[in-house]
């Protein structure tokens, strides 16, 4: 930790450890069960109030769920037994799903485009719809999903007058159906040839369905695969980022978008870095954040110029030549960031660390957690089996004291904003099996407990030995809700929450 940053700490005292509690689980594994590759959950996402959770998959879907009180039993989710002693006072249901994206081919490219959704993001409404952007790699929609009356109608002028006409059409085809039309028709003129027999048809029943309709389509305007996508602080822009560029958007027009950042150099060949995130300041909607590959984040104010990649605000650490090695770079690239809810500090996680950024101090993280140190001599094994490219999500709680990311063995580790003890919190349904880890002293060659280091590491678990790490099992994606203590984890094909107080 800085030192900016540990006499903040000792002022402060840190964050005090959460106890963390399963809450409940939909789609959870039988052991044995094979995973269907579309089924695997590839974002999760809550709207800004946590009403709402939203996740995509691979196969293109986006599943929708809602905030109940803990005494209704979610639709879908697991139906054992839950602990009595409950932290939670609300839990989550399954509202809807609807198919977003579909497989496509791009015959000017020879390209496949996957359907895989990349980034689900809710949009603010004010009329109590609901509406989100989602993306796979080459187009973004905008949906809208609502309640959608369907009326029940009978006492019709024709049959014993208690069918909807519509389903007797539909269902009558062919040289059956036809016959039955012509008795219809004929029993019908029969029953018609007085005014004392004309039925007025009556409204039997109003059901409400979830409908999710697809308002606008913005594509076309990204020629590399889509890695984000961010909505500003007034709900009427957004932007979308590539290996190269991002783009900023309005909501309303679908044909045109403007290039706000391009790092394309003209000779491909000088390319040193590409884009791997974007995201809107949570209050200011002209400023933006994005991260690139080198492990560096940059911070654009978009009234300083139309292209904002010159005068961006970087920040990023120096690393020391004697370091540095084939695996450096990799290991650097920035796979996700966030801002905290004041917009003060943004969160940044790479493959082996996870780097809490003040906007200012531009020099150095003011604290570094160590994810994955314990992996740094199996680098070579991670890269041939391209474990080292896994992009894991990180999260910062809504009150900005907690952080959390993913990990192997599918586990989630939460720890304070300020450092302190780190919790490893397992995707299932006992998540503390692995409990509170002590906190590392360092103590000096008299005995004697030394203060604080100018740089905060927290040190690997002893059951994250690297010889115990299945990295078959991996977290790489998760949410934090905006006002609870609670984390939404995406395992393969299964979404756990988990609650604290």
């Amino acid at each position: 930790m800085s030192e900016a940053a540990t006499g903040s700490t000792a002022a402060n005292g840190g964050s005090d450890p959460l106890e963390w509690q399963f809450l409940q689980c939909f789609g959870e594994r039988t052991p044995g069960e094979e995973i269907q590759e579309a089924d695997i959950i590839s974002a999760v996402t809550f709207d800004h109030t946590g009403q709402h959770l939203a996740t995509g998959d691979r196969g293109g879907r986006v599943v929708l769920f809602e905030r109940v009180p803990t005494q209704a039993k979610a639709a879908g989710a697991d139906q054992r037994a839950t602990p009595a002693s409950r932290l939670s006072s609300f839990e989550y249901r399954y509202l809807t799903e609807f198919q977003s994206h579909e497989p496509e081919f791009d015959y000017l490219k020879s390209l496949e485009i996957e359907e895989k959704i990349n980034k689900v993001k809710w949009c603010r409404t004010s009329c109590g719809s609901r509406m989100l952007l989602s993306t796979n790699d080459k187009t973004i929609k905008l949906w809208r999903v609502g309640d959608r009356k369907v009326c029940s109608l009978a006492n019709f002028n024709f049959g014993d007058g208690s069918h909807n006409g519509w389903s007797i059409a539909a269902g009558n085809t062919g040289a059956n159906g036809s016959a039955a039309r012509q008795k219809l028709a004929a029993s019908t003129e029969h029953r018609l040839k007085s005014a004392e027999n004309l039925r007025m048809p009556k409204i039997t029943g109003v059901e409400k369905i979830m409908q999710a309709r697809c308002r606008r389509v913005f594509g076309n305007a990204h020629t590399y695969h889509i890695n984000a996508i961010s909505i500003s602080s007034d709900q009427e822009t957004f932007i979308s980022s590539d290996d190269l560029r991002v783009n900023l958007w309005h909501l309303d027009h679908t044909n045109q978008s403007f290039n706000v950042v391009d790092i394309k150099p003209p000779n491909m060949e000088d390319l040193t870095e590409v884009i791997t995130g974007a995201d809107f300041h949570p209050s200011h909607c002209n400023l933006f954040a994005f991260s690139s590959s080198k492990g560096s984040i940059r911070v654009a104010d978009m009234r300083s110029s139309a292209l904002c990649d010159k005068s961006a605000r970087s920040y990023e650490e120096a690393q020391s030549t004697g370091s540095k090695s084939f695996f450096s770079e990799i290991i650097s690239s920035v796979s996700d960031m966030k801002w905290s809810s004041d917009g003060r500090y943004i969160l940044a996680r790479d493959y082996m660390n996870l780097k809490l950024w003040d906007l200012n101090m531009e020099s150095a993280p003011v604290v570094t957690y160590s994810v994955h140190e314990h992996l740094r001599a199996k680098l070579c094994d991670l890269y041939e089996n391209d474990c080292i490219f896994d992009k894991f999500d990180c999260a910062i709680s809504g009150n900005g004291q907690y952080v959390t990311t993913g990990s192997y063995n599918n586990f989630l580790k939460v720890t304070g904003r300020q450092g302190g003890p780190e919790t490893i919190v397992e995707a299932s349904r006992d998540p503390l099996r692995k409990r509170l880890q002590p906190q590392a002293k360092v103590s000096s060659r008299f005995g004697l407990n030394r203060g604080a280091s100018k740089r905060l590491t927290t040190p690997a678990p002893a059951e994250q030995d690297a010889g115990n790490t299945d990295f078959s099992e991996k977290l790489l994606h998760l949410a934090w809700h905006p006002e609870a203590n609670l984390i939404a984890a995406a395992a393969s094909n299964s979404l756990y929450m988990f609650c604290a107080k």
